[in-house]
């Protein structure tokens, strides 16, 4: 897959919402950091916009991405926050310019849409990490790792190994990103193919039951054969049904899976948790799982 320019001292970067709306204080720890790490921070014009629970109305939303797509000087784009709202705008995108000028898109969660649509359409590579509305709470870890995909350094991680895992060592270009969008793109032009990739899923909030039928359908849709290997960050804060379900997310991941033979690690730190590591989708990465695990990236090309 393409690779966009790493960034360096001075490059412009926008931070901008497709989704749900956020403040200018909420930023602000973003901006501090971003700052700090030598780069000029400017935001999309509608960014503190309100329509119910948007950032703006679906076309002001749109007109900021297509506006920092198309501006060549500036070298790479951070979703504010997820929420919802991002698939209301990713049809009337025009990505011809971001094509012949790539450039980072940074995100996770909702954002997912624009990793699968990017990544599957135009062959390119984004960047799944943590979001302006997350600054404050993130890690050390977290940070770093977002620094150094976006400047090009070495990203490698160590990580505890899981009793559920499925131990082996996976090489493969990793996809995906939030499990209920991956799920919620299904049969349009957006999905992804996940046929000998590294496959990464996360999500939050959603009830256990529901877990278990985006598993399904991944399954029914082969979405999970022929995969390379799976990679389950974080499945955080579930909920349950007043008769319990009877299985954590882990569990009902690993019957899902139970027909395949691929190396599985459960628990990566990424998605929605304070230590939510950077991951280059649409790149190769040489994952080790085993007593002591560990993910690497490729530096190309």
């Amino acid at each position: 897959m393409q690779k966009p320019s790493n960034l360096k001292q001075g490059d412009k970067v926008v931070i901008l919402s497709t989704a749900r709306k956020i403040s200018e204080s909420e930023i602000v720890p973003a901006v501090n950091v971003l700052e700090g790490w030598g780069l000029d921070v400017v935001v999309g014009a509608n960014l503190f916009n309100e329509e119910d629970q948007f950032s703006g109305t679906t076309e002001q939303r749109t007109s900021d991405l297509q506006k920092a797509l198309d501006d060549e000087s500036i070298k790479a784009i951070f979703c504010a926050r997820g929420g919802y709202g991002t698939v209301k705008l990713i049809d009337e995108i025009d990505f011809s310019i971001f094509k012949q000028n790539p450039k980072w898109l940074v995100g996770y969660s909702d954002v997912t849409v624009l990793h699968n649509h990017i990544n599957q359409n135009f062959n390119m590579q984004t960047l799944h990490a943590t979001m302006p509305i997350n600054f404050a709470s993130n890690t050390k870890e977290s940070l770093e790792s977002l620094k150094k995909a976006l400047f090009g350094e070495s990203l490698i991680y160590k990580f505890d190994a899981h009793q559920k895992n499925r131990n082996g060592i996976l090489e493969g270009e990793i996809v995906g990103g939030n499990l209920s969008i991956i799920y919620s793109l299904m049969g349009t032009n957006s999905q992804i193919n996940t046929k000998d990739k590294i496959l990464f899923i996360e999500d939050l909030d959603e009830y256990l039951y529901h877990v278990d039928r985006m598993m399904m359908n991944l399954k029914r849709a082969g979405m999970l054969d022929g995969l390379a290997g799976l990679i389950v960050g974080g499945m955080s804060d579930m909920n349950d049904n007043t008769i319990p379900y009877g299985k954590t997310a882990i569990e009902i991941i690993t019957d899902a899976i139970k027909g395949y033979d691929y190396p599985v690690c459960f628990n990566f730190p990424a998605g929605h948790i304070d230590d939510n590591r950077a991951l280059i989708m649409g790149r190769k990465a040489i994952v080790n799982i085993g007593e002591n695990c560990s993910l690497k990236f490729e530096n190309y090309p």
